[in-house]
């Protein structure tokens, strides 16, 4: 069974759909690491179509922010100003499926899913020291994170070495392989689909053949400009808006 592994929508439905459109046909079952809304203008129309996918999700900070679940007082105020948004336009059972997502580690078909860390939901995982621990305790080989916005990997292998994997595909190109192997532990983020933060402002996203032991990850261009258009509208903040530009 292959797995589109979806991260860090943020409330971004043109990202969305120009994923789902290049991943057409490659995928049988979706996978949501999180971050559902927040940050973008579309919270509902997101919440909607992950909804209709029948992803299995888990919750990311903004989601539980943005449902009211837990408090700003964490934000910064640009992403505070966005949340408080996100809480007056979502419709109530949109809320209501927030608020019940499930948060993880979660396992799935023999892999394993969480938003930040193996043991804390809202860690930033960035850097070899960081990832080690959720290597080293995951229960599965292989475990897909988000919350970082950022398109890269950290194996451990049999000799307990532990490795940075750069996954972003070159800008003129739209996929890259990883061929997963034997008796090693990989902590892969497929990006963000919404608001991406390395430098590509390709919407960003993973589709994983586990039996196969090969993961893709893909860049695929939206209409950015449209986006902001609506972010405008909607009066959210403007670092939001620009830095959709420069996927920043």
């Amino acid at each position: 069974m292959r797995f589109l592994i979806l991260s860090d929508i943020h409330a971004n439905v043109t990202a969305l759909e120009a994923s789902l459109t290049e991943a057409a046909g490659k995928w049988d079952k979706a996978v949501c690491l999180g971050d559902i809304v927040g940050y973008g203008p579309d919270p509902n129309e997101v919440i909607d179509r992950i909804r209709g996918l029948e992803a299995v999700t888990i919750r990311g900070n903004h989601d539980k922010v943005g449902s009211g679940l837990t408090s700003a007082d964490d934000f910064n105020p640009v992403a505070r100003a966005a949340a408080m948004w996100t809480r007056e336009h979502l419709r109530p059972e949109n809320r209501e499926y927030l608020e019940k997502l499930p948060l993880g580690p979660l396992s799935v078909d023999g892999f394993s899913v969480v938003h930040g860390a193996m043991r804390d939901e809202d860690e930033y995982v960035v850097a070899p020291a960081q990832a080690l621990e959720s290597l080293i305790e995951a229960p599965s080989r292989v475990t897909f994170f988000g919350h970082t916005h950022l398109q890269v990997g950290f194996s451990l292998g049999p000799d307990n070495a532990i490795s940075s994997l750069r996954l972003r595909p070159a800008n003129d190109a739209k996929l890259t392989k990883l061929e997963l192997k034997a008796g090693t532990n990989y902590l892969l983020n497929p990006g963000s689909v919404g608001q991406p933060r390395d430098g590509d402002p390709r919407a960003a996203f993973a589709i994983a053949d586990l039996p196969q032991n090969e993961v893709e990850f893909w860049r695929v261009p939206y209409e950015i400009e449209a986006v902001q258009g609506r972010m405008e509208k909607a009066g959210l903040p403007e670092p939001l808006i620009l830095r959709l530009t420069f996927g920043r």
